[in-house]
C-alpha cells in the first residue's frame, strides 16, 4: 500500500473573467487618467483642501489601477521549474501596496485638514464644485467598469474597486463641501469633509491590506473553518484520523489543501483518496488537493507532522517522519 501523494487540480477555474478583469481595469485606468489632470490643476487654482485631497486619491488611483493591470499580466505568466505556482501572488502583492498606498494618503490628508482647522482659507467655491461633479461622474463611469468585473472575487479587482469608490466619496465630499462654502461661508466644512471621506478611505484600506496579509502569511481562507475540513475527511470510512493540515489561498478564487490522512491496515488506499476529493471539492469548494495516504507501516520519527492548530485534539496521531517529505503541486 505505501502512500500516495494526489492531488487534483482545479481545472484553471480561478482564470475564470481574467479577460473581463483587464477590460475593466483598462477602461478605468483611461477614465481615471484622463480626468486626473483637471482636478491636479483645480484643486490648486481653488485652493480647496477637499478638492485636493481627491485629486491626490485620483492619483493613487491611476497607479493603483496601473499597478493591478500590470499584476494581471504577470499572473497569466505560466508556472516554471523556479516559481511552480507561476505569478499568481504578484495580484496579491498589487493589492497589498495598493492598499498601503490608501492608508498613507488618508493620513496625509488628515494631517492636512488639522492643519486647516484652525485656520480655514478662502476656497472658490463655485469652481470647486464644477470640477468635483466632473471628477464625480468621472469616478462613477470608472466603478461601474469594475463591477463588470470579478470584484467580490478578485482581491486584486476589489482593491482597485475600492480605489475609486473612495475616490467618488471623495468627489461627493468636495461638491458638499463646496456647496456649505458657498452658500454660508463655512469654510471649515472643506478640512472637515476631507477628514469624514479620508477615515471612509481608511476603513476601506484597512480590510484590503488585511486580507492581503492573510494570504500572503497562507493563513486558512475566512470562508472554510479548518476544524470543519478535518471532521469532515475524519469521517471517511477507514480513516483513523486526519494530520498535517494545511488550507491557504494562492490567489483570489484559487484555495488550495494539502494533509495527511492515516488509515487503517490493509484497506485499498485510493478509493478512500477518491472520496476524500470529491468530499473537498464539493463540500468545501477545494479544487486543488494534495494528500498523503498512510497506515500503521509508515513511522514518523524523525519531522513531527502536526505544526499549528489546524489539527484538532480529538483527530490527532502523533507521527513522525523517517524518510523524505515532498508535496507536489
Amino acid at each position: 500500500m505505501g502512500h500516495h501523494h494526489d492531488h487534483s487540480h482545479g481545472g484553471g477555474h480561478h482564470h475564470h473573467g481574467k479577460g473581463a478583469n483587464k477590460r475593466a481595469l483598462l477602461i478605468s485606468l483611461l477614465i481615471i487618467t484622463a480626468f486626473l489632470i483637471v482636478e491636479v490643476i483645480g484643486g490648486f487654482l481653488t485652493n480647496s483642501l477637499a478638492l485636493l485631497s481627491d485629486a491626490g486619491h485620483m492619483l493613487s488611483d491611476s497607479s493603483a489601477l496601473f499597478l493591478s493591470l500590470i499584476a494581471m499580466f504577470f499572473a497569466a505568466r505560466k508556472p516554471s521549474a523556479k516559481k511552480t505556482y507561476g505569478f499568481y501572488r504578484f495580484e496579491i502583492l498589487a493589492a497589498l501596496i495598493n492598499g498601503v498606498m490608501l492608508v498613507v494618503i488618508s493620513l496625509v490628508i488628515i494631517w492636512e485638514a488639522y492643519q486647516r482647522f484652525f485656520a480655514p482659507p478662502e476656497v472658490a467655491s463655485l469652481s470647486m464644485m464644477g470640477i468635483a461633479f466632473v471628477g464625480l461622474l468621472a469616478n462613477i463611469a470608472a466603478a461601474f467598469v469594475l463591477m463588470r468585473g470579478d470584484y467580490k472575487n478578485n482581491l486584486n479587482i476589489r482593491s482597485a474597486f475600492l480605489h475609486v469608490l473612495g475616490d467618488l466619496l471623495g468627489s461627493v465630499g468636495a461638491i458638499l463641501a463646496g456647496l456649505l462654502m458657498w452658500k454660508f461661508n463655512w469654510y471649515i466644512a472643506d478640512p472637515i469633509i476631507s477628514v469624514v471621506v479620508a477615515v471612509l478611505i481608511l476603513l476601506s484600506a484597512w480590510r484590503v491590506t488585511r486580507d492581503s496579509v492573510d494570504v500572503l502569511m497562507e493563513s486558512t481562507p475566512a470562508s472554510i473553518d479548518a476544524d470543519q475540513v478535518s471532521d469532515a475527511l475524519s469521517k471517511i470510512e477507514g480513516v483513523t484520523s486526519v494530520h498535517d493540515l494545511h488550507i491557504w489561498t494562492v490567489t483570489s478564487g484559487f484555495d488550495s489543501l494539502s494533509c495527511h490522512l492515516h488509515v487503517k491496515d490493509g484497506l485499498a488506499s485510493y478509493p478512500i483518496l477518491q472520496k476524500a476529493l470529491h468530499l473537498l471539492e464539493h463540500q468545501f469548494g477545494i479544487t486543488h488537493s494534495t494528500i498523503q495516504i498512510e497506515d500503521s507501516s509508515i513511522l514518523h520519527q524523525e519531522l513531527l507532522c502536526e505544526t499549528g492548530p489546524q489539527t484538532s485534539d480529538k483527530h490527532k496521531h502523533k507521527h513522525e517522519h523517517n524518510h523524505k517529505h515532498e508535496h507536489s503541486h
